[in-house]
């Protein structure tokens, strides 16, 4: 059959947005930057509820898949005309069921409520910044404790998280960017982090359970490392071994590992350091703004902490 010139533009249109699939559909991906907003958002129209809801609110992915247990990245902020640019890389059990919710139905572990909190704790910070905050679930998270024993869901979304590293890079060549990671995400941005543009300037380990290597600087020479860990944080209980398969070193939080320690005043448990009020979310804020937190936190950034009433 042979197909007009205004039919073929339609049909690739279409195949784009995931409206007409030839057999198993590929995810809409991030390979257009932001000219993907408008195919993400008729992939979440199709999909239907919660996801056509996100598009109507104007919520912009640039990623969105719901094979398996889903992939999506959601941007807050305008990636178009950012010179700050945070990606949030969450850890075991993240889901696209649970991307909004959280696991458990546990709001303060949805990526896209951390996302938002740090995005309101920057603006908070720095009212004109220029900043973006990317929830990256652009990866397969293991399925529970037991799964993220081993290193393999960490290298295959380590490479995932790099692809998408050079692509900011390639758009916002003048952008500092900032890796954030929790629990398992930690040792997915740290193994991304070895090999990835020279635009990424800090990484940010939250409960991190390792980060690919056993001393900061392996990191990427004057990359700037930092860690937070509660004190009742049950990953503190993860033995620091590396063997074939199995474990992930040093912990990041580890003073031996020589990364530079966050406040964790206000934070909670494993979950807990993105919720607003925490001295870790207003010094992350901070970290992504300026490549600096004070300790204690002072400026406007201890002005975020005031208001929310953590002592400092």
């Amino acid at each position: 059959m042979r197909w007009s010139p205004p039919t073929r533009t339609a049909l690739a249109v279409l195949l784009g947005a995931g409206l007409v699939l030839p057999g198993r559909p590929e995810p809409v991906a991030a390979a257009a930057y932001v000219d993907a907003y408008p195919l993400t958002a008729a992939a979440m129209r199709a999909a239907g509820p919660p996801y056509a809801d996100w598009a109507a609110r104007g919520r912009r992915f640039l990623l969105f898949d719901t094979h398996g247990d889903g992939r999506a990245v959601e941007v807050l902020g305008d990636l178009a005309t950012a010179d700050r640019i945070v990606v949030l890389v969450p850890g075991v059990g993240a889901t696209l069921r649970d991307f909004d919710r959280g696991l458990g139905g546990v709001a303060r572990r949805a990526p896209a409520v951390q996302a938002r909190a740090l995005y309101q704790a920057a603006r908070t910070v720095d009212p004109g910044a220029r900043v973006a905050v990317l929830a990256w679930l652009g990866y397969d998270p293991p399925d529970g404790v037991l799964a993220a024993a081993g290193p393999a869901d960490a290298h295959r979304g380590a490479a995932a998280l790099r692809g998408t590293l050079r692509l900011l890079a390639g758009h916002r060549p003048s952008a500092r960017m900032t890796l954030v990671g929790h629990s398992y995400g930690a040792l997915v941005a740290g193994l991304a982090a070895v090999d990835a543009p020279a635009q990424v300037t800090d990484v940010v380990t939250l409960g991190g359970v390792g980060a690919g290597v056993d001393r900061a600087a392996g990191l990427g020479a004057g990359r700037r490392v930092w860690a937070a860990e509660a004190p009742d944080d049950w990953i503190r209980r993860v033995p620091p071994v590396r063997l074939p398969g199995l474990g992930h070193g040093r912990r990041p939080a580890d003073p031996d590992f020589g990364a530079r320690a966050l406040p964790v005043t206000g934070a909670r448990g494993h979950d807990g350091y993105l919720v607003p009020g925490s001295a870790t979310l207003a010094a992350v804020a901070s970290v992504a703004l300026t490549g600096a937190v004070e300790t204690p936190l002072t400026g406007a950034a201890g002005a975020v902490l005031a208001a929310a009433g953590v002592a400092r």
